[in-house]
């Protein structure tokens, strides 16, 4: 009987002084895991909490603590990236509105300065101007319509759109421009009516944007184009040309803010860096998207994508 409780005394001595050992151990985890993600924290570092256990309780929390983790490392990384394209942003546009306001000034001045100019001198003046003043005005309508956008503060209601004849109608205001310049001009739309589920005035500025950099950008291929096709479940609408193209390196950065192309295209054109932009956020307000793919002096084709409404 003696020897019995004593069996039991060793086996509780036993139980205990694993349960404390196991405890400790399970202190020193947490200890370390507190040091190592107040580390990471502190260094916003993209380390993962690392710890050998067998402690089920404690592995789902390791679990939920990389998760966490790496979400944080990408909106960090988000951040920066929005924090650098801001800066960009405001650092291009500051110049945008500095050189023609320094225009301004200078004519101002002239005007202002010199009593002798003639009538013809100071209309000339004048008219300068009134173009540089409607250079700033459109600028900074471009980055207040950007910043509508991506607040979601605009009203583009979706409803069933005539997709071949808002082409036509784009395609046509660009005509006597792209003629003037002695550029050919392709157009593939079909006849007959084909519709998408859109809002026209979101398009037609969506259009008239990608137009516009076929244009200023691909006028050395000395053509442009405007195609629609379609399938069963979607309408594409190819805005082309055959200029200098865009390196594969470039073409993951045009749709963000402020991007220029200035590395990639032709140099004689800097616009405001927004219309891409603003572009790619009208086709996706769309529930659509837009799409980018260039062999230089082959062919540059940027696509709308929509969902076609056969009814």
């Amino acid at each position: 009987m003696i020897i019995f409780l004593l069996l039991i005394i060793v086996l509780l001595v036993g139980i205990i002084m694993f349960q404390v050992k196991v405890k400790k151990q399970q202190s020193a985890t947490i200890r370390y895991m507190h040091r190592k993600l107040q580390a990471i924290i502190n260094e916003e570092t993209s380390e993962k909490i690392l710890v050998p256990t067998a402690n089920q309780e404690i592995q789902q929390l390791l679990i939920v603590l990389n998760a966490l983790l790496d979400h944080n490392q990408k909106v960090l990384a988000t951040h920066r990236k929005m924090e650098s394209s801001m800066k960009k942003m405001l650092a291009n546009i500051s110049h945008d509105l500095k050189t023609p306001l320094t225009v301004v000034l200078g004519y101002t001045e002239m005007l202002q300065l010199n009593h002798s100019i003639s009538a013809e001198e100071r209309q000339r003046l004048l008219t300068g101007i009134h173009s540089k003043t409607l250079e700033v005005l459109k600028i900074i309508h471009t980055f207040f319509d950007l910043a509508k956008l991506e607040a979601g503060d605009t009203n583009y209601p979706m409803t069933k759109i005539n997709i071949s004849e808002i082409c036509r109608k784009n395609i046509l205001s660009f005509y006597d421009m792209v003629t003037s310049m002695g550029l050919e001009i392709e157009i593939v739309i079909p006849e007959t009516s084909i519709y998408a589920l859109g809002n026209e005035e979101a398009l037609d500025r969506a259009l008239n944007n990608l137009l516009s950099n076929a244009i200023a950008y691909g006028a050395d291929g000395n053509v442009i184009g405007l195609s629609v096709r379609n399938d069963d479940t979607s309408i594409y609408i190819d805005v082309w040309d055959r200029g200098k193209g865009i390196d594969e390196y470039h073409i993951d950065n045009v749709f963000e803010r402020m991007y220029t192309l200035e590395d990639s295209r032709n140099k004689s054109f800097q616009g405001s860096g927004l219309g891409l932009t603003i572009t790619k956020r009208l086709v996706e307000l769309m529930d659509g998207s837009v799409q980018l793919s260039s062999i230089p002096y082959e062919k540059t084709i940027f696509t709308i994508t929509l969902k076609r409404m056969v009814y």
